[in-house]
């Protein structure tokens, strides 16, 4: 996977692609990330990327010809894995749709590289939007001075999901998300610790239960925390039926809750 990052401070990513399974990614030759610099495709020599709105406002908006000079100026540099896979040009901006793991497992899947605009001040010209982007993308419901931060969280959520860059093949399909539900606690040694004891479970062996517990564990912390992704999430009816009794509880606390979900029939 290629990303190109299209910012006007370059310097903002000195490091945080430097690190951990970004690094040890780029080092293994399995994505290439690239930042470019989007006063190097202006044509004045003041390099000038923005301009007033017009209509009036505050603020100011991204002109569209550099980005355009930019974007197709990268689309020119073709290689054959270009050919067989699609290259998304994405916009990161508070307007877009929201990124969430499904987003990012598709990028993954279906992508051989990806352009990243970072937005700046009011935003951009729209016909940037109408005529250039495949794809407006937004992190959260919230509004950043930039779209920096935003399009590394884009690179290290879609890095995770491709072959090989992960320690262990089964790590991101466990992953909170994956199957719209968040993930179960984890635990590790010393099995005691300040008189707090981990689920006894986990440390009797059997495989099963261990199993079945992570999964109500997950199913529990969704609905305390996220029941809005358990309408997307693909449950049995005991686990429906569990969850409606246990929902019904002002406050549930997961390792004293004795009840369990019916094994199935």
């Amino acid at each position: 996977m290629r990303f190109d990052l299209l910012t006007i401070f370059p310097e903002f990513f000195a490091g945080p692609f430097d690190f951990g399974m970004i690094r040890r990614a780029r080092q293994q030759g399995l994505i290439e990330v690239n930042i470019h610099n989007l006063r190097s495709f202006t044509s004045d020599k003041h390099h000038i990327v923005d301009d007033r709105p017009f209509g009036g406002g505050d603020g100011m908006v991204l002109k569209p010809e550099p980005i355009f000079h930019a974007v197709e100026s990268l689309l020119a540099d073709k290689r054959p894995d270009d050919e067989q896979k699609r290259t998304a040009v994405v916009l990161m901006s508070p307007q877009g749709k929201p990124f969430r793991q499904t987003e990012a497992e598709k990028f993954a899947g279906e992508c051989s590289r990806m352009i990243l605009l970072c937005g700046r001040y009011e935003g951009v010209d729209e016909r940037i939007v109408e005529h250039l982007v495949t794809d407006e993308i937004s992190i959260g419901d919230y509004v950043l001075t930039g779209g920096e931060i935003p399009a590394m969280v884009v690179v290290d959520a879609v890095t995770r999901l491709l072959p090989n860059v992960l320690g262990s093949e089964t790590s991101a399909v466990h992953d909170s998300f994956n199957e719209s539900l968040l993930d179960y606690p984890h635990y590790t040694r010393p099995a005691e610790f300040r008189g707090w004891q981990v689920p006894e479970v986990l440390i009797g062996g059997h495989h099963g239960e261990v199993a079945k517990w992570r999964r109500r564990a997950a199913l529990l912390k969704t609905l305390q925390r996220r029941p809005d992704l358990l309408a997307r999430a693909t449950l049995t009816e005991q686990e429906h039926q569990w969850l409606a009794e246990v929902g019904a509880q002002a406050k549930v606390d997961f390792q004293e809750n004795e009840k369990e979900i019916p094994d199935e029939k």
